[in-house]
């Protein structure tokens, strides 16, 4: 009786999620990092220009929306 061999690959390799055209960058999560950078650097000027505080807390607003998408996306990744 002949057993299949377990470690023999057959078949294809299944595709990467990433975007195969794409070489394996995720563009959202580039757009994410850029936002997250630019604007926790307009948050820093507008604390420190003394700008209306509107400014400063939509600014922390967009850092904080960006850092946790970020954070979701990976989470949601490990699975």
């Amino acid at each position: 009786m002949a057993h299949p061999d377990p470690y023999r690959l057959t078949g294809t390799p299944p595709a990467d999620s990433r975007g195969a055209g794409t070489g394996g960058v995720d563009l959202t999560r580039t757009l994410l990092w850029a936002l997250l950078v630019l604007s926790a650097a307009a948050n820093m000027a507008t604390s420190y220009g003394g700008a209306a505080p509107w400014v400063n807390v939509a600014c922390g607003v967009v850092t904080l929306f960006s850092a946790g998408t970020l954070v979701v996306r990976r989470l949601r990744g490990r699975r």
